[in-house]
C-alpha cells in the first residue's frame, strides 16, 4: 500500500510517498472485530504465515503459530504482517530511491523507532478499515511493538500478546548489538552506507553480525547438545548433507562451520543499512524514560489486556525482564496472564514448537474469539 505521507516520525524528520508491504491471512467479519495484528522482529517480514505457490522454502516465519487450527487460528480470526519501514522486505527502506533528491536514501534514510513502526502499522489499519484491534501480538522486537501499540493507541487494542521481549534493553544487549554494528560499518565495502552506489554489498561485516546475533539467540544447553566440541572431521560421513557444513579449511568446528552458513546466507538476502536502523530502534525503545524511568508510571495509560510469554533459558531476553512489564501491570491493576515456559532453546524459543507454549497462546485466543463471537 502506497501513502502519500508525510509520515512524522520521533526524531522530528518526516518520510513522504513511502510503501508498506503486507499480507493479510483468514476472513475479517462484519463488524470488523476479528483483527489481529503480528509484528516481526529484526530480520522478519510481513511474510508471517503459509507458503508461496511455485516457490521453495517460502513458508512464513511464523508458520506453526498462525493459520487453520493454529494457535491463532485464522479460520476465526483475520491476521495481518506488516513489513516495517527501512525493513528490506518490499517496505520503503534505505535501498529504496528517496523521491524527494532522486538518488538512493542509503545512509540518508531518516532514524526510525518502534513507536514510528506502530504509527505506520495504525495509519494501515485506517487504511483497512480497521479501527480496534482484537488482538496485537509479537516475539522479542515484534513484542516491543505490541507493547508500543497499548501505550499509543490505547482505545485500539483490546489484547496484547507479547512474548520474549522486554520493556527496553540492558547495557549487555546494547553492547551486543554496537558490536554487530561496527563489524558492518568497518567493512571496506560499506561505504559510509552508500555502498548501493558502488555496486559492492557489506557481506564480511553482515556476517560477523549475524553469527554474533545468532549466538545470543541460542541457549548455552542447545549449542552443546546440537554441537559440544564435535570437529568436522569427526562427523564428515554422516553429517555430509547437513546444510550448514562449511567448505573453507580454516574451520574445524562444527559449532564454527553453523555459524558461518548462517552469516552467509545472511549476507546473501539482509541489507546492511536496514540491519543498523532496526538494531538502533531496538537499543532506542523505552517507554519509561519520559516517566522517569518508571514503568508503571509508563504502562498506566494501557487498556489491554495482556499476555506475556517468557522462557527460562532466554539470556537475551530473560523471563526478568517480562516480569517487569507483568509487575508494571499488574501495579495498575490491569488484566494479566503470565507463562514462563522452561523450554531449551533460548531466545529461539519463541519460533518453535514446544507444546506449553503453543497451548498457552491458543488457550488464550480462544478466550479472545470469545469476546467477539457472542
Amino acid at each position: 500500500m502506497q501513502f502519500a505521507g508525510p509520515l512524522a516520525l520521533r526524531s522530528g524528520a518526516s518520510i513522504s510517498d513511502y510503501t508498506l508491504a503486507y499480507e493479510t491471512y483468514g476472513t475479517l467479519n462484519a463488524d470488523r472485530s476479528n483483527a489481529v495484528l503480528v509484528c516481526h522482529a529484526l530480520n522478519a517480514s510481513h511474510h508471517v504465515a503459509g507458503v508461496y505457490q511455485g516457490q521453495a522454502r517460502s513458508e512464513g516465519w511464523w508458520d506453526n503459530m498462525v493459520g487453520p487450527g493454529k494457535p491463532v487460528d485464522t479460520d476465526r480470526f483475520f491476521v495481518i504482517g506488516v513489513n516495517n519501514l527501512g525493513s528490506c522486505f518490499g517496505s520503503t527502506g534505505p535501498m529504496h530511491v528517496n523521491p524527494a533528491t532522486g538518488r538512493v536514501y542509503g545512509a540518508d534514510f531518516p532514524v526510525v523507532t518502534v513507536e514510528d513502526w506502530v504509527d505506520a502499522q495504525a495509519a494501515l489499519l485506517d487504511a483497512l478499515g480497521i479501527e480496534t484491534l482484537a488482538a496485537v501480538m509479537g516475539g522479542s522486537l515484534g513484542g516491543m511493538q505490541a507493547l508500543s501499540w497499548t501505550l499509543q493507541y490505547p482505545e485500539r487494542v483490546r489484547h496484547a500478546v507479547v512474548v520474549a521481549s522486554a520493556p527496553n534493553l540492558t547495557a549487555e544487549n546494547i553492547a551486543f548489538n554496537e558490536v554487530a554494528r561496527r563489524a558492518i560499518v568497518t567493512d571496506p565495502d560499506f561505504h559510509g552506507g552508500h555502498f548501493y552506489e558502488h555496486g559492492v554489498v557489506p557481506k564480511r561485516g553482515l556476517r560477523i553480525a549475524r553469527m554474533i546475533g545468532h549466538i545470543t539467540y541460542l541457549s548455552d544447553d542447545v549449542m552443546n547438545a546440537k554441537f559440544g566440541r564435535i570437529l568436522r572431521s569427526a562427523v564428515e560421513g554422516e553429517a555430509a548433507g547437513a546444510d550448514y557444513r562449511y567448505s573453507t579449511q580454516d574451520v574445524e568446528f562444527q559449532i564454527e562451520s553453523y555459524l558461518r552458513y548462517q552469516g552467509d546466507k545472511f549476507s546473501e538476502y539482509f541489507d546492511a543499512n536496514t540491519y543498523l536502523l532496526i538494531t538502533r530502534a531496538l537499543d532506542y525503545f523505552d517507554p519509561a524514560r519520559n516517566h522517569g524511568g518508571k514503568l508503571s508510571a509508563a504502562l498506566a495509560q494501557a487498556r489491554a489486556k495482556f499476555l506475556l510469554v517468557s522462557f527460562k533459558t532466554d539470556w537475551r531476553f530473560s523471563p526478568a525482564r517480562s516480569r517487569e512489564i507483568v509487575k508494571a501491570l499488574l501495579d495498575n491493576s490491569r488484566n494479566v496472564s503470565y507463562a514462563e515456559i522452561d523450554a531449551p532453546h533460548g531466545h529461539d524459543a519463541f519460533l518453535l514448537d514446544d507444546v506449553r507454549y503453543m497451548g498457552v497462546v491458543r488457550s488464550y485466543f480462544e478466550r479472545v474469539a470469545k469476546e467477539f463471537q457472542q
